[in-house]
């Protein structure tokens, strides 16, 4: 899994940090997420998920060549947070859309 934690501001969103972890099985407790989130020492206000790969568990030479690419994409496009999984601190479910011009 891919994970990147970020700030959310009025109009933007700021990438704070990014990491890989291994899950294996399909359920990780939101507190646990809090903890590793918390060693990070940032103000993050939300966090957005992806997988490595689909067909499971990648070497961490691949994850962090995939956590990477997803980055300077991120960079380049913060809509791409819409492909993975997208939560706030309490652990709510977040959408992200587009604000138009006034």
């Amino acid at each position: 899994m891919l994970f990147v934690l970020v700030h959310i501001g009025d109009a933007n969103i700021d990438i704070l940090r990014s990491a890989y972890l291994h899950v294996i099985g399909d359920e990780t407790r939101w507190p646990a997420m809090m903890d590793l989130f918390a060693s990070a020492k940032v103000d993050w206000s939300a966090a957005a998920f992806f997988q490595a790969d689909r067909e499971g568990l990648v070497r961490d030479a691949e994850a962090q060549r995939r956590l990477a690419a997803l980055v300077r994409k991120l960079h380049e496009d913060r809509l791409l947070i819409k492909n993975g999984e997208f939560f706030n601190r309490e652990g709510l479910r977040l959408s992200l859309d587009v604000m138009k011009p006034h």
